[in-house]
């Protein structure tokens, strides 16, 4: 597959106040699912037909280690979970708690030595670097794919992993694989080393890196349950339909977003906070080397997502607050969102940011629970999930993906996740390192 280059970054659409830098560029992707066969006789195209398929509970692996890529864990896991998949997390370390990439804190739910015995429909390993590595030198995870593949069952792998594990465990023999692209060197001369952004042969499917998550997360659900089931998963995530391509934010009243040194960020979760949400936003901000502090709005600094992930916040909000923020940005989920709006300390954080003019933000739920009740949404456009935007006053941007409206910014579901904290980067450190960000993630065709 050649190379793509986009264009630009992000457009933002014209306003009174704003003006489009460049041209759009019209997708030149194809919707998932009408993405045509691959070339080899066994090969299929990532949306292979399996309406036959049961719709019985799914059994599921998703092991991770320390240096784990979280986006591609967390979303993976999240996705399948939505489904109606059994996910069992399995840390391949010697404790339940890892350290992925970029700080991020997640608790597994067994050990993978627990998980010797087990038979799954599907093993899916996350990418990241030391994690893939970590992942390869785990014999039980080993014996575990190498038995999958013997019975014919999935085994898929992203990023890093393709190469880094299936490759070196040899499951990739005589397979169209695909991974991230300064890994493509490593997969084995035995794999067939293609440039999709998911990749299906056989019984494995392969990705190649945070910005192709989702798209490889919906695809193992058409494989375990079938094109109506990932339909119907795919919907309310809000993702885009042109994978790749440039992005779009919509921008008015513009205003510079200041900071001195690097960023400080407040990133709140609670119960029921939406895990792909959070960890994307945690994760992308890292990357451009902002100053995040993940505070728990409760009692326990770990705290259980809305799909089950746990997470681990940094430090208690109580705690938290005693620091002012460049930013402060709330995830979504139903659970997390009430969980804000009833935090006394949270909202009036948000209220003293708003008065000093700096900049705020929410996701998701979180705009219209959150922000809208407590006034925060006065005078400003915004947009949040669709089935909340009838709380929201002022209804004219429901549909836009993304809007910033002077110092607040906010955004509509796990699907923008990406796009949300890629325009969070462009407003503190400009367009070209969203765009560096954007691209090494594979977000962006590189």
């Amino acid at each position: 597959m050649a190379p793509f280059s986009p264009l630009l970054s992000l457009t933002r659409r014209p306003t009174a106040l704003t003006r489009i830098p460049f041209p759009i560029r019209p997708s030149s992707l194809p919707s998932l699912s009408s993405l045509s066969p691959t070339r080899t006789r066994n090969s299929s195209s990532i949306f292979a037909s399996a309406s036959d398929m049961a719709s019985t509970t799914k059994k599921v692996l998703v092991p991770i280690a320390n240096g784990t890529e979280p986006m591609e864990a967390v979303i993976t896991i999240d996705v399948l979970r939505r489904a109606g998949a059994d996910v069992t997390v399995a840390s391949v370390q010697k404790e339940l708690a890892v350290e992925a990439c970029h700080g991020v804190k997640i608790v597994a739910d067994s050990l993978i030595d627990d998980c010797a015995d087990s038979v799954f429909d599907l093993i899916s390993l996350p990418g990241g670097m030391p994690g893939a590595a970590n992942l390869r030198d785990s014999d039980i995870l080993k014996s575990l794919a190498t038995k999958q593949a013997a019975d014919g069952r999935l085994n898929a792998a992203i990023c890093a992993a393709p190469a880094v594990a299936l490759g070196a465990w040899d499951l990739l023999n005589g397979l169209q694989a695909t991974c991230y692209p300064s890994f493509m060197d490593q997969l084995p001369s035995s794999a067939i080393a293609v440039e999709s952004r998911v990749q299906k042969d056989g019984k494995v499917v392969t990705s190649r890196g945070p910005g192709t998550t989702f798209e490889y997360s919906v695809a193992l659900v058409e494989q375990l349950y079938g094109k109506e089931k990932a339909d119907e998963v795919a919907g309310p995530l809000v993702m885009r339909s042109n994978h790749g391509d440039a992005y779009v934010i919509n921008e008015l009243n513009p205003v510079e977003w200041t900071f001195n040194d690097s960023p400080q960020i407040l990133v709140p979760i609670a119960g029921g906070t939406e895990e792909m949400e959070a960890v994307i936003i945690i994760d992308v901000l890292r990357r451009a080397k902002a100053k995040v502090v993940v505070a728990s709005v409760k009692e326990d600094l770990q705290i259980l997502a809305s799909r089950k992930v746990k997470l681990v916040a940094d430090k208690l909000l109580d705690e938290a607050a005693n620091i002012s923020y460049d930013l402060i940005v709330l995830p979504g989920g139903l659970g997390g969102a009430q969980a804000f709006a009833a935090s006394e300390k949270l909202v009036n954080m948000l209220k003293k940011q708003k008065e000093a003019g700096r900049p705020y933000g929410a996701i998701c739920a979180s705009p219209a629970l959150v922000l809208e009740p407590h006034g925060l949404l006065k005078g400003k456009k915004a947009t949040a999930f669709p089935a909340m935007c009838n709380k929201l006053s002022d209804q004219s941007e429901i549909e836009s993906r993304v809007v910033v409206d002077g110092n607040l910014i906010t955004s509509r579901g796990p699907g923008t996740s990406m796009e949300f904290s890629l325009a969070i980067v462009e407003k503190f450190f400009g367009p070209k390192k969203a765009m560096e960000l954007a691209k090494a993630m594979l977000f962006v065709h590189p």
